[in-house]
């Protein structure tokens, strides 16, 4: 099986572990510059262009599309598509994950745990936002944010009027959640592939810090999840249409709240912390499924 992989650095752990499995499988995997890729719309046949040569038939892409270019990444993905190329993740189940407020609308729609989330246009509804998600402490979060970049704890009702103020007054859209302490700075991803969860690990923050990212100096460690968090992440990835992704889950004193849908999981954390090779599990899935025309969108959705 001849793979592509859309991704702007191949010398991350995750990337090398996906193109050491594939090839240990007998398959070749191609490492593609995403921001080097071009597309050719004119023609009758769609084609990918790589460094301004056309690019030869693959059988899959797996898509790692930096959250700085999703926008042209996804226009790439979608032209793989659009030739046949079977995708793990489509291009518009990307697309719902990482907008965070599309994506907390569909699992709130389906009924999954999630924590109160507020959003509003007006800085000016600041804190009658702030007070529907009982606050404050409340999380501010831009809509576009990842690996916890762009995530602010605000513990008093001035400040947080003052945060949603300035980012709305910079036309900066962002959400407001509830702040679940119960959680303790910890959370837990759960790396779901083909409607499994295949791993698991707690995520805990460092001194003083509430958020978890690993590169943000929390540390991971193996858990065992509970049959209801493992029935929220399955259904999670399942209602935003995605083969391979993270799900954070916090534990509220209501049960499992999603905090976010990942849909281009690291690996190096929850491989190091569960033993487990999962990037094996998920080229494993790519040869089960990988078919031309075995999508849902066809990269036209």
């Amino acid at each position: 099986m001849k793979i592509a992989m859309l991704a702007r650095n191949a010398n991350l752990y995750s990337h090398k572990r996906l193109k050491e499995a594939a090839e240990t499988r007998g398959h070749s995997l191609d490492i593609l510059n995403t921001t080097r890729c071009t597309v050719n719309i004119a023609s009758h046949r769609p084609t990918v262009a790589y460094n301004g040569q056309t690019l030869e038939k693959y059988d899959a892409v797996i898509p790692r599309i930096g959250a700085s270019i999703t926008h042209y990444g996804l226009a790439v993905l979608r032209q793989f598509e659009m030739g046949g190329v079977w995708p793990l993740n489509e291009s518009v189940a990307i697309g719902r994950s990482r907008d965070k407020l599309r994506s907390m609308q569909i699992l709130a729609k389906h009924g999954l745990g999630l924590p109160l989330t507020a959003y509003a246009n007006d800085p000016k509804q600041a804190e009658t936002i702030i007070k529907a998600v009982n606050g404050p402490p409340v999380v501010i979060k831009l809509l576009e944010g990842t690996q916890g970049i762009g995530v602010v704890l605000a513990e008093t009702l001035k400040g947080a009027a003052s945060i949603i103020e300035a980012f709305r007054g910079a036309n900066v859209n962002i959400l407001v959640q509830e702040f679940i302490k119960e959680a303790g700075g910890a959370d837990i991803r759960c790396l779901v592939v083909g409607g499994k969860v295949v791993a698991a690990m707690k995520r805990q923050g460092a001194a003083g810090e509430f958020r978890s990212n690993l590169h943000r100096g929390g540390e991971a460690q193996l858990i065992k999840i509970t049959p209801e968090e493992r029935s929220t992440a399955v259904r999670a990835a399942k209602h935003m249409g995605l083969n391979v992704c993270g799900v954070d889950l916090l534990r509220s004193n209501h049960g499992p709240v999603i905090m976010e849908v990942n849909s281009s999981p690291g690996l190096e954390g929850i491989e190091n912390a569960t033993g487990k090779d999962i990037a094996g599990q998920i080229i494993e899935f790519i040869e089960s499924h990988a078919a031309k025309g075995n999508t849902k969108t066809k990269g036209a959705g």
